[in-house]
């Protein structure tokens, strides 16, 4: 079976664009825009190109900085774990970005099996305000598309976790949709929501999935 996490918000309770931000005073900016866009307020694209060219000039050791705060939350090395334990393909498919997520996993011991995720260019040193990836204009029910093809899954036998509004796509098309303390805009597409790590495994074990 295919397990599709969201990170920000979901894997982690950090906001890796907030914690970059902190770095150069943005941070109270980036939480607006953040909220904006989790909310279904902001087209997802834009609230990540508006908050990445916020970030123009930062240097690169402290964008390093930023992402080494990025940490899992309670629980959630233990449950990703468990379910690679049980044979499941674990993939991580987030708006955030690729050196985020690696440092958070590394932190915590645990892998994953593919991670989807974006990046910031840097050049001289500095972030350059762009961003790049599959998940700017693409979406997640695409992602979640490709590895269902690459793991040879049927899209009915998927577990999607997410909490935002750029989670929808995937909520809407996997088998089981489990909204992680869903924004209220998200929250009518879940089949099942949480709030916690130990509330997630013991509605995958109530589900058969562990």
């Amino acid at each position: 079976m295919l397990i599709a996490f969201d990170f920000d918000g979901t894997l982690s309770d950090s906001e890796m664009t907030v914690l970059l931000g902190r770095q150069n005073g943005t941070a109270e900016d980036m939480a607006d825009i953040t909220e904006r866009a989790m909310n279904d307020e902001i087209e997802y694209a834009e609230s990540l190109r508006q908050r990445c060219a916020l970030l123009e000039g930062l240097p690169d050791e402290q964008a390093r900085a930023a992402f080494d705060q990025v940490e899992l939350r309670p629980g959630a090395a233990e449950v990703v774990a468990a379910l690679r334990e049980a044979g499941h393909f674990v993939a991580v498919l987030t708006g955030g970005f690729e050196r985020g997520v690696e440092a958070a996993l590394a932190k915590a011991g645990v892998e994953v099996d593919a991670v989807v995720a974006n990046r910031l260019p840097v050049a001289d040193g500095r972030l350059t305000g762009d961003v790049e990836g599959p998940l700017i204009e693409g979406t997640k029910d695409d992602a979640l598309e490709v590895a269902t093809a690459v793991v040879g899954e049927d899209r009915a036998d998927t577990v999607a976790v997410g909490d935002g509004a750029n989670d929808l796509p995937m909520l809407e098309v996997a088998g089981l949709a489990v909204g992680f303390d869903p924004k209220p805009a998200v929250e009518p597409a879940c089949d099942a929501t949480v709030s916690t790590m130990a509330e997630l495994q013991e509605l995958l074990e109530t589900e058969g999935v562990l």
